[in-house]
């Protein structure tokens, strides 16, 4: 299966690259360490966007109708006086929500490392096909500048949270994002969902035909495995998120109901009849949840990585860690319901989304148990990787927890809708895939870019978003068990709620201060870049493949042949060598055991 006789197909195109103009080297390059960065960069852009729609919400949450200067400035006529408007808190939300899920953890995750990690470690002169590659990326950089775009809508852009539920989303008439915002955000994802299968399809052909002599499967590091793992959960999930636009958007300007029926507005009965909203729910969470996975095994296999690495010591269970990655995506693709439990589901249905739901808990455990015992008695290096690596794990755990609550039906119906369920899945989903992109970030920022970050930036990085992340999103599940409801603009109509005010103050002054502190790392990355100190070819003494090629980046990876793979990538500390690593193009010394847990 290896594609040993690839490699010298490609060694002869080495002498026409060196007249690479600034526009095929920078722009459409077809080079995946390149277009990795290019992902990475406009994944950091879209994130800072996204934050700072969530830092104007939450200061709107912690203190509402009190004139903003910042609102004034940034949002125009949607704050009048500096007062934020209704409809533009629910648009903030929305495409808060979008940008954060889709356009930073997906493309930053997988669009980032899966391009520039897949042929490193598995040893390929590049991806099976370059052109997808830059076309996968150039739909991504058109859908988010269409996002973006949409911001500036005289209307104002999508407002039916990032979910879309019909019929806030399918009539163009319910409010004022539902008009050309809602239209541009669904033309934006349709073509998101484009580069996202391409890109998949491009990592799952390269890692079964392009690996070198002696790559078997059992020998991929767990970062790829998660990859092809996840690529393979995309082009199953996302055409369903495809036909839910397309459907939606017959139903918006062809006259289709698919997920209308029974509407009235001010009175008057539309013409739509038959369709059904519930209908609509169950094509979005059938991708919405495999998209969890999709935004998290990234995020896991990467810590694996990086874990492994800095406990000086073999990844702990590696079959079990290749058999709880597979058992999520599978589970992952049947437990959609449980988003779905106040929709008047059937009981006995609620029961086996129940059911399965909690099964997704076991292949998690295994993957939380193995970090754990990863590190234990561990020669720990304490780099800025290893703590967010380390931070994943725990919030994974917390973020973990709560998920049991809201996956039982019978729980879920009192918490639903609420700051609870905000508070469970940006722990499980988002801060701990975020940490998985920073571990990612100052670990391979060496490979990437030839320098390397400063370290005592990223500890003020670490511990400072560490902090405000629990201080976020830990008050956040009790004002949820309080029943305090999610997206809305303010809570002072209700007395009911008047005692969480100051809850809501302090974790607006946290998610402020985590939100300005990414400054720090922005410096950091950004004055690294040019600025930071050369790396060596191997700085973390890893054993995988990509730290076998040169420093300076070369088109086809490596300068002569490319290196075979003799043992997996976890020998770290094996007794009998010199060294504490053994890369994996080193060949068995006579009598030596290959290692395989």
């Amino acid at each position: 299966m290896s594609a040993h006789a690839d490699t010298h197909a490609h060694d002869d195109d080495h002498g026409h690259h060196h007249k690479e103009t600034f526009v095929t080297k920078y722009i459409f390059s077809q080079d995946h360490k390149m277009i990795a960065k290019q992902y990475l960069i406009t994944g950091t852009i879209m994130g800072v966007i996204g934050v700072l729609m969530s830092m104007m919400f939450r200061m709107q949450i912690a203190w509402p109708e009190q004139p903003n200067v910042l609102f004034e400035a940034l949002l125009g006529k949607w704050a009048p006086d500096g007062v934020m408007d209704a409809d533009i808190y629910l648009a903030l939300v929305t495409i808060h929500g979008t940008i954060m899920v889709f356009f930073v953890l997906t493309a930053g995750l997988s669009g980032t490392f899966s391009n520039l990690l897949i042929p490193l470690q598995i040893g390929a002169r590049d991806m099976a096909s370059g052109f997808l590659n830059m076309v996968s990326y150039w739909l991504f950089f058109l859908s988010s500048v269409i996002m973006i775009l949409s911001l500036f809508l005289e209307a104002g852009p999508a407002a039916a949270g990032w979910t879309i539920y019909p019929p806030l989303s399918a009539l163009p008439m319910a409010q004022g994002g539902s008009g050309m915002g809602m239209t541009m955000w669904l033309v934006s994802m349709a073509i998101f969902i484009a580069s996202s299968l391409l890109g998949s399809l491009n990592y799952i052909v390269t890692v079964i035909n392009l690996r070198t002599k002696g790559m078997s499967m059992t020998r991929l590091p767990l970062t790829i495995w998660a990859f092809f793992v996840t690529a393979v959960i995309g082009v199953i999930s996302f055409p369903v998120l495809l036909s839910a636009a397309l459907l939606l958007i017959m139903d918006r300007s062809f006259g289709t109901s698919f997920f209308l029926s029974d509407i009235f507005i001010q009175g008057e009965v539309l013409h739509y009849q038959g369709g059904s909203p519930v209908l609509f729910e169950h094509l979005f969470w059938f991708l919405g949840h495999p998209e969890v996975y999709i935004v998290l095994l990234p995020a896991l296999g990467i810590t694996s990585e990086v874990i492994a690495t800095n406990s000086r010591k073999p990844i702990f269970g590696y079959r079990a860690m290749i058999a709880s990655i597979l058992a999520i995506a599978f589970l992952s693709t049947i437990v959609w319901g449980h988003h779905m439990f106040i929709s008047g589901m059937n009981p006995f249905l609620g029961s086996v989304f129940t059911f399965t739901t909690l099964l997704i808990a076991i292949p998690s455990a295994v993957k939380a148990f193995n970090y754990i015992t990863t590190l234990w008695k561990g020669n720990l290096q304490m780099n800025p990787a290893m703590l967010f690596s380390i931070g994943l794990v725990s919030t994974f755990i917390t973020g973990g927890l709560t998920g049991i609550i809201l996956g039982d039906s019978a729980l879920d119906i009192n918490v639903h809708d609420t700051y609870f369920v905000v508070a469970h899945f940006h722990l499980v989903m988002g801060i701990s895939a975020l940490y998985g992109m920073f571990a990612g970030i100052y670990h391979w920022f060496p490979k990437m870019f030839g320098r390397m970050l400063n370290k005592n930036l990223g500890y003020v990085h670490f511990w400072v978003t560490a902090v405000c992340a629990y201080g976020v999103f830990f008050p956040m599940h009790f004002i949820g068990m309080a029943g305090l409801p999610r997206r809305y603009y303010t809570n002072s109509n209700f007395p009911l709620f008047d005692d969480l005010a100051n809850v809501n103050v302090v974790i607006t002054i946290f998610a402020l201060i985590g939100g300005v502190f990414q400054i720090v790392f922005l410096y950091n990355f950004f004055s690294s870049i040019f600025y930071g100190k050369k790396a060596e070819q191997n700085p973390w003494k890893s054993n995988t493949l990509e730290w076998t090629t040169p420093v300076k980046h070369i088109h086809g990876n490596w300068p002569g042949e490319i290196p075979h793979v003799h043992r997996w990538a976890y020998d770290y500390s094996k007794p009998g060598h010199d060294n504490d690593f053994v890369p994996q193009n080193i060949p068995l010394m006579d009598g030596e055991e290959e290692l395989q847990h």
